[in-house]
C-alpha cells in the first residue's frame, strides 16, 4: 500500500512545529517589550531573543550546531512575527492575555519538539525531558529578565510543571511512536501543555509560598 499524500515526514513536522513555535515566542517577546514602551529595535531584539533562546539553549544541550545560526528561516521568521507586533499592537487588544495565550503556545511546541529532538539524539528519557523543558522555558527566561521581570518559572509554579507533563507524554509514547503516529504523540503533548498552562493562569494553581 502506498503511503497516503497527508503523512508528512517527522522531519517536516519538527520544521513546522518549530517555525510556528518561533513566531509565537516573538510574538510573545515583542508584546512584553511593547507593553513597556521600547521603541522599534528594542521590541525586534527582544522578540527575536525570545524566540530563539530556547532553541540555542536546546542545540547546546545535545551538542549540535545552534539552527538559528545555519537556518535563515527561524530569525527571519522572529524578526517578521516582532515587527507585525509592533506596527498592529493598537489593534491587539488586552495586550497581557494576548501575550499569555502566546507564551502558553510557545512552551508547549518548543517543550515537545525539544524533547523529541532530544530523544533523536540518543538520550535517555529523563534527560531528553530536561531538554525539552528548558528548550520551552528559555526564551521566556530570556525574555522576562530583559523587560526587567522576575521569570514566569520563578514565580508561577505551573509553568515549568505544565512544560513537564508534555516532555513526559512525549518522552514515554516515543517508544509507541509507530503505533500512535507521529502527530498525534505531538499533538497530544502541545495540547495538554497548552491546557495545563492556561488552566493554571485561569484558575491561578499555584504551590505553597513563605507566609510573612
Amino acid at each position: 500500500m502506498e503511503p497516503s499524500s497527508l503523512d508528512l515526514d517527522p522531519g517536516v513536522l519538527s520544521l513546522i512545529a518549530e517555525l510556528v513555535g518561533t513566531a509565537v515566542f516573538a510574538a510573545s517577546g515583542a508584546s512584553a517589550a511593547v507593553g513597556k514602551r521600547l521603541d522599534l529595535f528594542g521590541v525586534v531584539v527582544i522578540g527575536v531573543i525570545t524566540a530563539l533562546g530556547g532553541g540555542a539553549v536546546r542545540d547546546l544541550l545535545i551538542d549540535a550546531k545552534p539552527l538559528v545560526l545555519t537556518d535563515w528561516r527561524y530569525p527571519l521568521v522572529a524578526l517578521i512575527a516582532a515587527l507585525f507586533v509592533f506596527r498592529f499592537h493598537p489593534a491587539l487588544s488586552r495586550m497581557r492575555p494576548m501575550m499569555l495565550v502566546l507564551d502558553a503556545a510557545g512552551l508547549a511546541l518548543f517543550t515537545a519538539v525539544g524533547t523529541m529532538k532530544g530523544l533523536d539524539y540518543g538520550f535517555a528519557v529523563y534527560a531528553a525531558c530536561i531538554v525539552g523543558v528548558l528548550s520551552g522555558i528559555g526564551g521566556g527566561i530570556l525574555r522576562d529578565v530583559l523587560v526587567q521581570e522576575i521569570p514566569a518559572v520563578l514565580r508561577e509554579d505551573f509553568y515549568a510543571m505544565a512544560a513537564a507533563f508534555g516532555a513526559v507524554i512525549v518522552g514515554i509514547g516515543a517508544r509507541w511512536e509507530s503505533q500512535i503516529g507521529h502527530w498525534t504523540l505531538m499533538g497530544a503533548a502541545i495540547a495538554t501543555i497548552f491546557v495545563v498552562r492556561l488552566v493554571a493562569i485561569r484558575y491561578r494553581w499555584e504551590a505553597p509560598k513563605p507566609k510573612f
